[in-house]
């Protein structure tokens, strides 16, 4: 490692490995990433284990403070938030799933004061990235081969999944592709896998680029602020605590691009005298620019999960067979994640269809194999039965919290208060959207499994009618699900706005030279799973370093002239070469 560098960019997670890629991509310049945790573990690959690191030692494991209005049932009222300490970040330890968000998502961004980002502007930025090995079979124009994200389906389907499928065609939802022209519907996502393995956002970015000599990658390196010279009001430094211990500063000769995500981003902005005075001031940390929207605007896609009972038709147990299976052709059991593949955005009577930007997205997990927690033996209940879930997710929160650094302590986490459901319209929605989760395990498709909702009680609930709104009411709150979608905590918006951290070019408002690029600087989340859209946020910020430094921007695919999206299906062949499993 060397003291000065081009550009250092801070965090190696879903944004972070784009931003550092892209960046070395121009051998002149000399770029350093800094990640807290190390290289991400070799069993992560597998895609049937990764709930298996949840709470392991590549998981942060924050907590939220305790909630006035939902966790109730937890210990301490908190909820608990797992976020990738890992080079990969969460890309590492997620499902994996690749959804974009709704057009209306982008476009209401740019109808904010966002020149740039609505869905016309952004749609370029996905195609650079992706590799579509199903690229034929999904909506023409909407989909690129040749960039460093594969995008497929997972090799192995369950066979519930085709029947989550036809459940919801009965209830007037069609399988589409939902990164495509319709953002309504019930799908087999694709995801972020190659040849049935994991791809995370490192393997995918970081690993090609691994021999250039103008890229270097640090782990254990935890940035414990940014430096800023008051006088010209630019960024110029981090300091850095080190694998060993020590404490040593290293010098940005351009820019330094905070990308550590939606908690650990504004914590460091704080850290580094950035952010409100006054919890400055309650830490002990110097004011050195005052921002009060910093940890601001934070919120989260909020969900509650509900267990049904299935005949244990259909399945295979996890042996040396299938386990062979999937080490020599990365195909069967362990080369999915269940029924957590398939996936639904609907609307409930909260939300105009018409509108093709759903309020509720539906999730589902189980048929995991034996070496996963929640496995097939795991789900087994007796009597040929076995449990699955359904977790509704609501896709446009209004409750908002924040987030605050307690003391000056770089290795203390930051007080996050999530306030969930303090909106009462979070609340009706994601009832209205347990209901039909409720419906969807009624029909014909569903009930050939013998399917039938687990009306255990919630604890705490128990007075309460089970299966009515004031029920459900309750056990939202008591067994509150966050479903990790993290964002808006250094809310972009146009300069001059109060409430807004980073301006349009993601330059933070009032600092030149620094950046912040990742999920937190969404005005408001997408639509869906969160890692696609970072990985596009990431895209963005790169092209505008480059626009600034180079003089001209890197645009990636240009638009059709008529306006609409380009149908080319096949965009320029990438420079990276394939990295394979356990490479």
């Amino acid at each position: 490692m060397d003291s000065v560098y081009d550009f250092i960019v801070v965090g190696g997670g879903s944004a972070g490995s784009v931003v550092a890629a892209r960046l070395s991509e121009v051998p002149e310049w000399r770029v350093l990433l800094l990640e807290a945790g190390f290289d991400e573990p070799t069993g992560a690959q597998v895609p049937s284990m990764f709930l298996n690191f949840i709470g392991s030692s590549i998981d942060w494991g924050y907590q939220t403070e305790p909630e006035p209005a939902a966790c109730l049932g937890e210990k301490d009222k908190k909820c608990y938030w797992p976020r990738g300490k890992v080079l990969g970040g969460t890309s590492v330890m997620n499902g994996m799933m690749y959804i974009r968000g709704s057009r209306k998502d982008y476009d209401s961004w740019a109808a904010a004061g966002n020149e740039g980002w609505a869905y016309e502007d952004v749609l370029p930025y996905f195609l650079k990235s992706e590799d579509n090995k199903q690229v034929e079979e999904m909506d023409r124009g909407y989909h690129a081969t040749g960039g460093p994200l594969t995008v497929s389906q997972f090799p192995y389907h369950p066979p519930l999944s085709y029947s989550l499928i036809k459940a919801g065609e009965e209830l007037g939802y069609q399988a589409v592709d939902l990164n495509g022209e319709r953002h309504t519907g019930f799908s087999i996502a694709q995801t972020t896998n190659r040849n049935g393995s994991r791809l995370s956002v490192a393997r995918a970015f970081l690993r090609p680029a691994k021999h250039r000599q103008n890229l270097h990658v640090m782990l254990n390196a935890t940035v414990t602020k940014v430096l800023i010279n008051q006088t010209t009001r630019q960024a110029y430094a981090v300091e850095v605590r080190n694998s060993f211990g020590g404490t040593e500063v290293i010098f940005a000769n351009n820019e330094i691009i905070v990308s550590a995500g939606a908690v650990a981003s504004p914590q460091i902005l704080q850290l580094s005298g950035i952010g409100d005075p006054e919890v400055l001031s309650r830490a002990g940390v110097k004011l050195v620019h005052k921002l009060p929207a910093v940890g601001r605007n934070l919120h989260n896609h909020v969900a509650h999960f509900l267990n049904f009972h299935v005949n244990d038709n259909n399945t295979a147990p996890l042996n040396w067979a299938t386990a062979m299976e999937y080490l020599l052709f990365r195909d069967g059991l362990m080369s999915g994640t269940g029924i957590s593949e398939v996936t639904a955005l609907i609307n409930t009577k909260y939300s105009n269809p018409k509108d093709d930007n759903p309020d509720v997205q539906l999730f589902f997990s189980g048929f995991l194999a034996d070496c996963a927690k929640t496995g097939m033996v795991g789900e087994k209940l007796g009597n040929g039965s076995r449990s699955v879930q359904m977790f509704p997710a609501v896709l446009h929160p209004k409750s908002r919290g924040k987030l605050e650094i307690g003391s000056a302590d770089p290795f203390a986490y930051p007080k996050i208060y999530a306030n969930y459901l303090t909106h009462p319209d979070d609340v009706k929605t994601l009832v209205e959207g347990i209901k039909f989760a409720v419906k969807l395990s009624e029909t014909k498709a569903l009930k050939k499994y013998g399917m039938k909702l687990d009306k255990t009680p919630v604890k705490g609930c128990e007075k309460i009618k089970f299966g009515c709104d004031a029920y459900w009411e309750c056990a939202v709150r008591m067994q509150t699900a966050p479903e990790n979608h993290q964002a808006g905590s250094c809310k972009m918006g146009p300069r001059g706005d109060p409430t807004a951290v980073v301006d349009n070019f993601l330059q933070v408002q009032g600092i030149d030279r620094l950046r912040v690029a990742d999920a937190s600087i969404m005005p408001a989340v997408t639509s869906g799973n969160t890692n696609a859209p970072t990985v596009m946020i990431g895209e963005r910020a790169a092209d505008f370093i480059k626009k600034r430094w180079l003089g001209a921007t890197n645009a990636p695919y240009p638009l059709s002239n008529e306006g609409g999206v380009s149908n080319l299906l096949s965009v320029s062949e990438s420079r990276y070469p394939g990295w394979q499993l356990w490479g």
